[in-house]
């Protein structure tokens, strides 16, 4: 297996990394205190995936906004759908983009650096407008360069044709670089970056199904172009992923280890794997399910085998808090396999992957997008590659798959029986679920509640009763924008909450992505 390095933040990274509250540091004069590319290229990579995907509680939160699991503490708003004011903040580490890409030392270092600089503008925007809507983008990141402090909102639309030209641009650019210093995922690798770049562009582009109309976003014309034109991702080693060691502050981010996690949610068994998870790997017979989970101890003690399916009850995430309290203290409930808690590196954390780009692409088949292929072969490679994933990246121990093995066999076996079949939107939801089945603990970026939103699948039960949306009969669509807008650029979040959502900034407005 590839491994990709987590990066130590060198010296001087976290100097510009895009906070407003600088750290004191002590100059080594045994070492440069010169900020150059590859420095900043760290800090900003790092903050894209290593700040994205949190550690701890803060690693479980989208799978809780994603119906994967339950949370025991106390009563969490993602899981019961409250969505509060989002947060520009991911925005900041933009300001390091400039200065990377002006202390480059010739042109096809230039070219790399400002080829990444594009994807990670176009990667940030597009997470940023996903939550809220329009966003300010023309004029952001403006207050040292031109004096814009009150940056103005640009509609969703120009925000997405912005982010389609920057990852345009970033695939040209890093085709005329080289390969740069400070990446901690592909260790400066171009061919590797222009793969990304141009499987996030399909994703993009696929989340625009509903503006296929639009002539000047080209969706289908532009998704065919990289199809046939640019290079694309191959396999798991290519997933734009964080890779985690024994090293202190390095752990993967559930591991309760001595090399210093110190992880007390863990200790507190405040996880249950949810019915909406379990049930579809019950259903299609995935042997992942013994990867990702461990059993019951009450259905153990009641006679039932690790390698049981029946052993592995799944609470129903929707259920009234006190409810699921009960079922805790039960203790009849399938947790998180111990692989995830007792292994420093369990496995790379992806924010995007190649199974994703693989269901985007069998999703594009089935629309008639491409005929390059049959939806049935993207489908496949991206089930079986997840699934090469999960078991490359675990040991033998009876304990991490509970003696139901998965090998090239089972792979083969599993993808002929759960082929594609039926109408169009039976197809669609058997991409999705196997979408949503890759991407647990993987892709930490509210993707399975974003693809809910998108197409209804996975379905999510909504349970009045404990929703704490507003009304509590509908799930939320966005969030809120953020509460440092309303004191500091109040007019201009003021106008862009008008034109969209006559309701007022709440979390029922549709945004322009959302309507046909």
């Amino acid at each position: 297996m590839k491994q990709k390095q987590l990066y130590t933040i060198i010296l001087g990274a976290t100097v510009l990394a895009g906070c407003s509250n600088f750290e004191k540091i002590n100059t080594n004069p045994d070492k440069t205190d010169k900020v150059n590319s590859g420095m900043l290229a760290t800090s900003m990579l790092l903050s894209v995936t290593r700040s994205t995907i949190a550690s701890t509680k803060g690693f479980m939160q989208p799978y809780m906004l994603g119906k994967y699991i339950t949370w025991g503490e106390n009563q969490e708003n993602f899981q019961f759908n409250r969505l509060n004011r989002a947060s520009f903040e991911r925005l900041a580490v933009l300001r390091n983009v400039s200065p990377m890409v002006a202390a480059a030392l010739d042109d096809a270092q230039r070219n790399s650096y400002s080829g990444l600089a594009a994807f990670i503008r176009a990667w940030q925007f597009y997470q940023t407008t996903m939550q809220v809507g329009d966003i300010p983008y023309t004029d952001a990141i403006k207050g040292e360069s031109d004096g814009v402090v009150q940056p103005k909102y640009d509609n969703q639309k120009t925000v997405f044709l912005g982010i389609l030209r920057e990852l345009d641009s970033a695939n040209a650019l890093l085709s005329r670089g080289s390969n740069f210093d400070g990446d901690p995922i592909f260790n400066g690798k171009v061919d590797n970056w222009r793969r990304v770049v141009n499987g996030f562009e399909l994703h993009v582009l696929m989340q625009l199904y509903r503006k296929t109309a639009d002539t000047d976003l080209k969706v289908i014309q532009r998704f065919q172009d990289i199809v046939n034109n640019r290079p694309l991702m191959r396999n798991y080693n290519d997933n734009f992923a964080l890779a985690y060691n024994n090293t202190q502050g390095q752990n993967y981010p559930w591991s309760d280890v001595p090399a210093g996690s110190g992880n007390s949610f863990v200790k507190s068994n405040y996880t249950m794997l949810t019915s909406t998870f379990l049930d579809p790997l019950k259903a299609l017979g995935d042997r992942r399910l013994f990867y990702f989970a461990k059993p019951s101890p009450v259905q153990i003690a009641a006679g039932k085998l690790p390698s049981e399916w029946d052993a592995y009850p799944g609470a129903e995430p929707s259920d009234p808090f006190p409810v699921l309290q009960d079922k805790r203290v039960s203790k009849d409930y399938a947790d998180l396999n111990n692989r995830y808690v007792q292994l420093v590196n369990a496995e790379p954390v992806s924010v995007f992957g190649y199974w994703d780009q693989q269901f985007v692409l069998a999703e594009a088949a089935l629309r008639g997008w491409i005929a390059n292929s049959p939806a049935q072969t993207y489908y496949a490679a991206g089930i079986g590659e997840a699934m090469r994933f999960t078991a490359d990246y675990t040991p033998d121990n009876i304990d991490y798959h509970h003696n139901m093995k998965i090998d090239a066999g089972y792979i083969q076996n599993y993808i002929t029986t759960n082929a594609l079949t039926g109408s169009t939107a039976q197809q669609l939801q058997q991409i999705i679920t196997q979408k949503y089945i890759a991407g647990f603990l993987q892709g930490a970026n509210y993707n399975a509640w974003f693809e809910n939103r998108r197409t209804g699948y996975p379905v999510f039960k909504l349970n009045a009763n404990s929703n704490l949306n507003t009304p509590s009969t509908a799930f939320p669509v966005r969030w809120l924008y953020p509460s440092n807008e309303l004191t500091y650029n109040n007019t201009n979040m003021d106008d862009a909450v008008k034109r969209q959502f006559p309701g007022g900034d709440n979390t029922n407005g549709v945004m322009w992505i959302l309507k046909d």
